[in-house]
């Protein structure tokens, strides 16, 4: 045994390399006929995998899927899959002659791909590595965001494979919720607990990462939408238990998240998902849900907030380490965002390059490691601040033209999908705290959970001009023919 065992281990790198092989080759396969299947693995992971573990106090943190072989490939192995899926899907949609779905995003995003190349230019120029110019702490995860909106309009071309994609984000907002839920009841909820463990606060939460909470947004506005439109179409008694189920526990599990953000951003969400409804209806909703909402929002809030250092009470709690302060030291975020808006002042146009880092984060704590300096508490001001006015520009014009598509998309949408064209606008709206005073843009889960949520009405959009709209459950009521009286 001990003579072949150094055999073994000199062939498993090589044993590694076959099967990836068989492993690529079987994908390209699967990609060609079944595009939509690497979309359903690859959201998976975004679905169900944390991308942090800040606030955790384990001795060794695992490294996130996420930035797997970024050191050698510039960029995580996850989006060079996207990308090699949109292209398995790309040649696929050639051959069958199936046309590409109109976007209005895509000379945006065009956009972005030219600016990071004027940045890779300058920094090349500048001496600076090549992997510090296109670093995800730049803007290059913006352009990322392309291929899988791309790969998404290519891969689900009929209603059934839409409905199809709606049922698999229920089941797995459902299970994802239910695990938060469970972990939170029975073992001590998220390690990742920066209150508990960083700040004394003592209380269990079920997710920290955000992208959990907007999961569970994105099934809870399917569910919404589906329980509740007053044109409902004809479902089994299975996927109507499971949506009541997946709306009752994905609330409860952003919740208890207590993330201000993810608060403010559910309630965000939820006036999108009752602007879908007619008057009528809306009052009656907003009647009945809005008031167990908040009083369920105002308990977990005041249970946070009444044991936090500088939370003084009312709504302005909810920012109290993002107010100016007239005596003392200022907060370090308020901190961080004045020095970052000094640099962007000092070159408003092009920004202080992908590359660059704002002067003084050495005074802000979490700063205080190899990647300080290279982002902030904002991400609007992190777009400014790295790329100027040009990439402000970008962000805005992208976000206007998905919100005027969206909101044309919305009204003309039939009811079986309504539901996933809402859940992409409500994930959306409830991102909008975070690209206020959040981190988004630095992060592959983040930037890529946002491109799956704009892909939603565009595909709604574009099965909606092919496919035939389905019957509703309640059948319109004809009169009977009249009867040939003879003599």
């Amino acid at each position: 045994m001990n003579e072949i065992l150094p055999y073994i281990y000199y062939s498993l790198p090589w044993a590694f390399i076959i099967g990836l092989s068989i492993a690529a080759v079987a994908g390209i396969g699967i990609g060609l006929v079944w595009p939509r299947f690497l979309v359903y693995a690859y959201l998976a992971v975004y679905f169900c995998m944390n991308s942090t573990s800040y606030g955790n106090l384990a001795v060794f943190a695992t490294r996130s899927i996420y930035s797997r072989g970024s050191g050698l490939l510039f960029f995580g192995l996850v989006l060079w899959y996207v990308l090699g899926a949109w292209a398995c899907a790309r040649v696929a949609a050639t051959f069958q002659r199936y046309p590409t779905p109109s976007c209005n995003l895509r000379p945006w995003f065009w956009a972005w791909f030219a600016l990071l190349v004027g940045h890779v230019a300058v920094a090349t120029m500048l001496d600076v590595p090549l992997a510090d110019s296109l670093s995800p702490q730049g803007f290059s995860n913006i352009v990322w965001m392309a291929p899988l909106i791309s790969l998404m309009l290519l891969s689900f071309r009929t209603r059934e494979h839409v409905l199809e994609l709606t049922h698999f984000i229920l089941l797995v907002g459902l299970g994802r919720a239910l695990f938060g839920l469970v972990r939170w009841a029975a073992f001590g909820g998220d390690p990742n607990n920066v209150y508990a463990n960083m700040n004394a606060i003592k209380i269990r939460l079920t997710f920290f990462d955000i992208n959990d909470s907007l999961v569970c947004t994105v099934a809870f506005a399917i569910a919404a939408v589906h329980l509740f439109q007053t044109v409902k179409t004809d479902r089994p008694k299975f996927w109507r238990g499971i949506e009541w189920m997946t709306l009752i526990a994905t609330g409860l599990c952003i919740v208890l998240s207590y993330r201000r953000s993810a608060w403010i951003g559910f309630v965000l969400a939820f006036l999108v998902i009752m602007m879908r409804f007619p008057l009528k209806r809306r009052m009656q909703l907003m009647t009945g849900g809005l008031p167990v909402v908040g009083a369920a929002l105002a308990y977990v809030a005041v249970q946070r907030l009444a044991q936090t250092k500088g939370a003084t009470g009312g709504l302005s709690s909810l920012v109290y380490d993002m107010q100016s302060r007239r005596f003392g030291p200022e907060s370090e975020r308020v901190l961080e965002l004045k020095f970052a808006m000094a640099d962007f002042l000092s070159k408003p146009i092009t920004g202080i390059g992908s590359w660059g880092r704002y002067n003084g984060y050495q005074y802000i704590s979490w700063q205080n490691n190899p990647d300080g300096g290279l982002f902030l508490h904002s991400g609007i001001l992190h777009i400014a601040l790295k790329s100027g006015l040009l990439g402000t520009v970008l962000l805005f014009g992208t976000i206007i033209a998905f919100v005027l598509f969206a909101r044309r998309a919305l009204k003309q949408l039939p009811p079986e999908l309504l539901g996933i064209a809402t859940a992409g606008v409500a994930g959306v709206a409830f991102m909008i705290p975070d690209l206020l005073i959040g981190t988004p843009f630095p992060q592959v889960r983040t930037t890529q959970m946002l491109a799956f949520c704009l892909a939603l009405p565009y595909l709604a959009m574009a099965v909606a001009k092919t496919a035939p709209a389905a019957k509703p459950a309640v059948k319109s009521f004809v009169p009977p023919r009249p009867h040939l009286v003879t003599a």
